[in-house]
């Protein structure tokens, strides 16, 4: 654990897995709750001097953390390659999206603005001014374990305000390597710290009712989501929340269906399917259909399960047991009820894979509303395909979900295109694109896949508070 500026080594540990392997990679301190308190105290103690440095001095050390990530690239990739599982190429191209935050706000830090705004009275003028939110607590995801450091601390810092960071407890040591370069970087002592858990439980509450913090941000589950967010209301305490996602993938008849099941194919797959803005239910015109399952099925086919490392891998391995678990209960309850299994639909035990969590690459065609992959967010490698004949059904089917983070429409139809995104309750759409997102783009979702906007100016705005003066003269 890192806290005001020192790397603290000694007390109890727990170990850090390989899902590939299952082979123990290293362990990290399991920190108390007195210790976390001590972050938040660290925080707090350095807000003052830190809200008080210029935008420029901000965006000088966030622009250090830019250099350092990308000349360390290759080295971040295998460590999380190693510790997530997803393949290098992937990795690679985390890291990168990861630093692209860091020089994102670095730049936005020094684009907070304010206004004046004119008054009915002649003696009167009004100022609007934007100032540092305070002391943040941010918990980050194993999917994404160092992308989704930089999307939260990044405006953080660029804002003017301090953190004490949790990553999640399977993916640790890409935390420590980031607060590695933050701390390289320059950045001032108790202005970024990190505490690393076995169990966030306890941690998640310091977070929600410590009077010091002044904002959560949260990236996870819905239901884990709800739960701090109502422990944080009692003090009205900001929240940002990035939670679960159930993304449609419409596919219309005027679409090309080679083209876009390759599109499905590649983001579907993407980091073995556990990515919040993952399709989940393929939603394709029956006229097509045929086709868009031979070429979908084909490619699926093609698929190599194994170790990120290895070159020839193009799918790693599900985050732990669990989540093999979950994905086979879905796949078996669609079969069961009707759903054809045109390949995959099994846990992957051989030519080395027995001590991993490898799922097969799974297609399923004949999904109906009444199966379990329909309603619950799969966060695996199953395609779960539904026909549909009418443009108004397959919005109200899509639209059929508490979720509403990602959606995707094909289609060369501007008309129809224009018409889906309006009609569709989802905060980011890709239309005729499989990767709608950038550290340019404001990222989150409507409904129960979260609160607030993260990247972008907006996600900037999440961590500023405005300030009305008004003066007589």
């Amino acid at each position: 654990m890192y806290i005001n500026g020192q790397w603290l080594e000694e007390g109890p540990t727990f170990e850090v897995y390989n899902p590939a392997t299952g082979v123990s990679i290293g362990s990290v301190i399991d920190v108390s709750n007195e210790q976390v308190l001590d972050a938040v105290a660290a925080a707090e103690a350095a807000f003052p001097a830190w809200s008080k440095t210029t935008a420029y001095e901000r965006s000088a050390i966030l622009t250090r953390c830019h250099t350092l990530m990308m000349e360390r690239q290759r080295t971040l990739a295998e460590l999380m390659t190693t510790e997530q599982g997803k393949p290098l190429k992937a990795a690679m191209n985390e890291v990168k999206y990861a630093a692209d935050f860091l020089l994102w706000f670095a730049e936005e830090a020094k684009r907070i603005y304010g206004e004046t705004i004119p008054s009915a009275r002649s003696d009167q003028r009004f100022l609007v001014h934007k100032q540092a939110v305070g002391v943040v607590a941010a918990i980050t995801p194993w999917n994404y374990p160092i992308s989704m450091l930089t999307r939260k601390l990044g405006p953080a810092l660029a804002a003017g305000c301090t953190a004490v960071l949790k990553p999640a407890e399977a993916t640790p040591l890409c935390a420590v390597a980031v607060f590695e370069i933050l701390h390289e970087a320059g950045l001032p002592a108790g202005v970024a710290n990190l505490v690393t858990v076995s169990d966030p439980k306890p941690v998640g509450e310091i977070f929600c009712t410590h009077r010091a913090i002044r904002k959560l941000t949260f990236t996870g589950s819905t239901a884990v989501g709800k739960s701090l967010a109502q422990a944080a209301a009692p003090q009205l305490k900001r929240v940002s929340m990035e939670l679960g996602g159930h993304a449609p993938f419409i596919v219309f008849d005027d679409a090309d269906p080679v083209h876009a099941a390759k599109g499905v194919s590649l983001v579907k797959f993407l980091n073995t399917g556990q990515a919040c803005i993952s399709p989940n239910r393929i939603f394709v015109q029956r006229k097509i259909l045929d086709s868009f399952l031979d070429t979908l099925q084909g490619r699926i086919e093609k698929l190599h399960a194994g170790d990120g490392m290895e070159p020839s891998t193009t799918i790693g391995p599900l985050i732990n047991h669990a989540a093999i678990e979950k994905i086979d209960r879905q796949v078996q309850d669609a079969v069961a009820q009707g759903a054809s299994l045109h390949s995959g639909g099994r846990r992957l035990t051989e030519d080395g894979l027995e001590e991993g969590c490898f799922y097969s690459p799974t297609l399923l065609s004949n999904v109906s509303s009444d199966m379990l992959i329909y309603r619950e967010e799969t966060f695996g490698p199953v395609a779960a395909v539904i026909a549909f004949d009418d443009d108004d059904d397959v919005v109200a089917m899509a639209n059929d979900t508490d979720y509403g983070l990602a959606a995707y429409v094909y289609t060369q139809n501007l008309s129809r295109a224009l018409r889906t995104f309006e009609a569709l309750n989802f905060g980011i759409i890709g239309i005729n694109d499989i990767n709608p997102t950038s550290a340019a783009a404001p990222f989150g979702g409507m409904k129960e896949s979260g609160l607030g906007r993260e990247g972008a100016r907006e996600g900037l705005e999440e961590y500023l508070e405005t300030k009305l003066g008004g003066l007589s003269i």
